[in-house]
């Protein structure tokens, strides 16, 4: 049922419509952001991401710092790198992470922002 058919009072004019219809985003860019934005649902990543906004880590300094494990450290710093949003660089056998890219510290930014810390 759609709103031109009955049902529902709301009466778009026909350039709202036009313009809702231009900038809704089609479906697999709506999946791919609804993906991106999963990634915050997560205080471990969340915290991880913070920490590598101020600077680049290995696993063992972000786990002190989080006071986490490594085997969960690790696993989310998989998961991110996986979605490009955190890259790496071996130094011997070291490996130190980093954030993606800028937009990373954005969204965090924007997000605290929003609630008001």
């Amino acid at each position: 049922m759609n709103a031109r058919s009955g049902g529902c009072a709301l009466k778009l004019s026909e350039h709202d419509e036009n313009v809702i219809r231009y900038y809704l985003p089609k479906n697999e860019v709506a999946a791919d952001l609804a993906d991106f934005f999963s990634v915050f649902s997560d205080a471990t990543r969340v915290k991880i991401l913070s920490s590598l906004c101020i600077t680049e880590m290995c696993v063992t300094d972000l786990c002190l710092m989080l006071d986490q494990n490594q085997s969960t450290v690790s696993h989310q710093l998989a998961f991110l790198r996986s979605l490009r949003l955190v890259k790496t660089r071996r130094v011997g056998k070291i490996v130190y992470y980093s954030i993606g890219n800028q937009y990373i510290l954005n969204v965090l930014d924007t997000g605290i922002s929003f609630l008001g810390f």
